[in-house]
């Protein structure tokens, strides 16, 4: 039998991993760096950084953010809070638009807030503005089906 095997970035190293779907919510460890592969913090992504985790089979939600924006703060406990409810099932990840301008122009990132769920490398869903933790649970789950 044949294992569903899906690849995932580490939220430390970068490097990807493949593990069995079935096993996803077992404590799995990087094979390069060791560290574990969820920690049920959203991960910080730069240009470098980025490609590795939306190109993975893991779904990744993507908060664009900026240190300024007061809905930002607002958000980022909700955004929190979801990282550690929702994985193994998705990544969380956080890009700082301050920081990261490239990709925020590559996204045409036009209001922040910004979420983005990427799979294998496509976007496949977007919303501005900060969600209430129910929304963001409604929107993820019903962009996923």
């Amino acid at each position: 039998m044949s294992e569903n095997l899906i690849t995932l970035s580490c939220p430390h190293c970068h490097r990807k991993n493949r593990m069995p779907a079935q096993r996803l919510t077992q404590d799995g460890k990087c094979g390069a760096c060791k560290q574990p592969l969820f920690t049920g913090m959203p991960v910080p992504l730069s240009n470098s950084s980025f490609s590795a985790h939306a190109g993975a089979d893991l779904p990744v939600v993507v908060d664009f953010w900026a240190p300024w924006c007061g809905p930002c703060r607002q958000f980022a406990p909700v955004f929190e809070a979801a990282a550690r409810s929702m994985e193994p099932a998705v990544r969380l990840a956080k890009v700082n638009t301050e920081e990261e301008q490239e990709l925020a122009a590559k996204f045409a990132i036009r209001s922040i807030p910004t979420l983005m769920i990427f799979r294998a490398g496509r976007e496949i869903a977007r919303v501005s503005g900060a969600l209430a933790p129910e929304q963001l649970r409604q929107w993820v789950a019903q962009s996923l089906r």
